[in-house]
């Protein structure tokens, strides 16, 4: 057998003599501290008397499953000469556990429902259409009884009518060949109408409905309605025979529902 050398010996006994140095401090201080709290107990503490009995119990199997004898001691000394100083084999203080608090079982976590900006479509949406519906019709009801909208004889095809207006819907083009060369008024115009109202939605990207935020959106359209519904007006009301400009009120008007 290889005899251990004397260097290794030495630093075996000194890594013993410290483990059993360090065994009886914390033997020390969970005794003084087991001593306060027994005098807490004893003078109305909170924790039950059975969890503390079944602290002591773990406490003193895990005093137990930590002894290490001298021999063992000595082995691992050697193994681990070259490693520094050995690990603790307990907690602060010479606990192995610590009691914090009891609670009620039940979960921890308080879930709360995120307000969707959504509604059904029964009954809010179905509510307002059928209103309007219904308002629509007793409108044109209304409007059929007062207002007189009779046919028209046939047309003759040998006479033209003086004036010669178009559909009410078109009558705003038919202005603007008034004013505007037919290339102008029949296409440029109309296209750049269509193509700034294809783009509104790519220019203003507010997800909002408010009217404050979307003040571009309704600019644009506030703009289009108004420059539309004025040439309507004037073709509808203020041209009479020839196209000519006429007052409604001094030369008669012209135009039929």
């Amino acid at each position: 057998m290889t005899e251990i050398p004397e260097h290794l010996r030495k630093r075996a006994a000194e890594a013993r003599q410290k483990a059993e140095g360090s065994g009886a401090e914390p033997a020390a201080a969970a005794a003084a501290e087991s001593a306060p709290a027994a005098a807490g107990s004893s003078g109305g503490s909170k924790i039950p008397a059975h969890l503390l009995e079944r602290s002591k119990s773990a406490k003193s199997r895990g005093d137990e499953s930590t002894a290490v004898t001298p021999a063992a001691a000595a082995s691992v000394a050697v193994a681990t000469a070259g490693a520094g100083p050995l690990p603790a084999m307990s907690g602060p203080g010479g606990h192995t556990q610590r009691l914090l608090t009891v609670v009620k079982s039940g979960s921890i976590q308080d879930i709360k429902m995120k307000p969707l900006d959504k509604v059904h479509t029964w009954p809010h949406l179905i509510i307002v259409e059928f209103g309007a519906a219904l308002f629509c019709t007793a409108f044109l009801a209304v409007f059929s009884i007062f207002v007189n909208a009779p046919l028209l004889q046939l047309a003759n095809v040998n006479q033209t009518p003086n004036p010669s207006k178009a559909p009410w819907y078109f009558l705003g083009l038919q202005e603007l060949l008034t004013m505007f060369h037919p290339m102008v008024a029949g296409v440029t115009i109309p296209g750049i109408g269509l193509i700034i109202l294809t783009l509104a939605p790519f220019i203003d990207k507010n997800p909002s409905n408010k009217p404050e935020h979307r003040k571009f959106a309704v600019s644009l359209f506030s703009v289009f309605m108004m420059f539309w519904a004025v040439l309507v007006l004037i073709g509808s009301f203020f041209r009479g025979p020839g196209f000519n400009f006429v007052f409604p009120w001094a030369d008669g008007m012209f135009f039929e529902l």
